[in-house]
């Protein structure tokens, strides 16, 4: 029977491990370690002994998997080899066309390297290479002199991500300390977390908060500190993760139904706005030389209005009402601040 994705990431996991230099003669006990945190992270406690055995004894011997890994065991180190060096079921006949596929990726890999949640990734990028023996062209590290990445200027959070991924997917409660933008005082919540959200380079998480009965969003880089609970919780029913942001712009979250915004664009701002929508119903309804319309459907949100803002007169709110008179005050208290 084929091997399933969960075993298959298992049987990577073991070559990495019989192929790091670093730790040589692996026991039983670290490749079960080893396989548990790549897949399921430090102290699930889901991978047992046998499965190792099994795996090892499936590397070896299953002929649909056709490894035939040279594994042994050496009693004097108490742990795993592999009997022919430099074997790997990693070993693939790549092109030098595919070879700088793999160099690209991994040197744009590298831009996101201080995010600890995407560092496995990097490594097994890292390890894909020395497999394949691709060493660094000698003008790797100065990609900055063919292009450049958005740099985010955020203040920190990221090391929350893990952990509150881990939180959402086990469905855990969490204690988090906050201290809001608003009011600038640190409060303790605790809290349902229930999705992460990326926006303009910042993460937030969307949690149930029980002595609200309701929802917050908090901004990973203003928590002060998080710690999981053991008692599990119930997802509320009303919580659709696929669809909830499926008419914002942003994070904010408010009961106010969709609204359908037909916005006068002078032409630049219109080219622009056609390659960066502001909302994925977004269509064009009538181009001339003047000027560009266009509609969308979405939630009135402080998002969308400094959005709208950020193109000063170059772009004028035709409907709703209600919009268009908060851009003319927005302007006009800005007009009265400057004069």
């Amino acid at each position: 029977m084929p091997a399933n994705k969960y075993a298959l990431l298992r049987y990577r996991v073991i070559d990495r491990c019989l192929n790091d230099r670093r730790q040589p003669y692996p026991s039983r006990e670290y490749l079960r370690e080893a396989c548990e945190e790549a897949l399921y992270g430090l102290g699930s406690a889901r991978i047992s002994l046998s499965t190792v055995d099994k795996d090892i004894r499936a590397m070896r011997e299953e002929e649909e998997l056709g490894y035939h890994a040279p594994i042994a065991f050496d009693r004097e180190n108490g742990g795993y080899f592999y009997t022919e060096e430099g074997y790997s079921i990693s070993q693939l006949a790549l092109g030098e066309e595919d070879l700088e596929a793999l160099r690209f990726a991994a040197a744009i890999l590298r831009q996101f390297r201080d995010i600890p949640m995407l560092e496995t990734y990097q490594n097994a990028v890292d390890k894909i290479s020395s497999r394949l023996m691709i060493s660094p062209r000698p003008d790797d590290d100065s990609l900055g002199r063919f292009i450049q990445f958005e740099q985010s200027t955020t203040s920190g959070g990221y090391e929350y991500l893990g952990p509150l991924l881990s939180m959402i997917r086990h469905q855990l409660q969490c204690q988090v300390v906050y201290r809001s933008f608003r009011d600038d005082v640190e409060k303790s919540y605790l809290v349902y977390p229930l999705l992460l959200k990326e926006y303009s380079n910042r993460w937030y998480l969307v949690a149930h908060v029980p002595e609200r009965s309701g929802r917050l969003t908090f901004g990973l880089e203003r928590m002060l500190s998080i710690r999981g609970l053991e008692e599990g919780f119930e997802r509320p029913a009303d919580f659709d993760p696929e669809h909830f942001f499926q008419h914002s712009i942003g994070i904010t979250e408010t009961k106010a139904p969709p609204e359908t915004v037909v916005l006068r664009c002078r032409p630049v701002a219109g080219r622009l706005l056609k390659t960066q929508p502001f909302h994925s119903s977004q269509e064009v309804l009538e181009e001339t030389d003047a000027h560009i319309r266009l509609r969308f459907t979405a939630i009135p949100s402080p998002e969308l209005y400094a959005r709208i803002l950020s193109f000063g007169s170059g772009v004028q709110v035709e409907s709703p009402p209600a919009m268009a008179e908060y851009i003319r005050k927005e302007w006009q208290e800005a007009l009265e601040q400057n004069s």
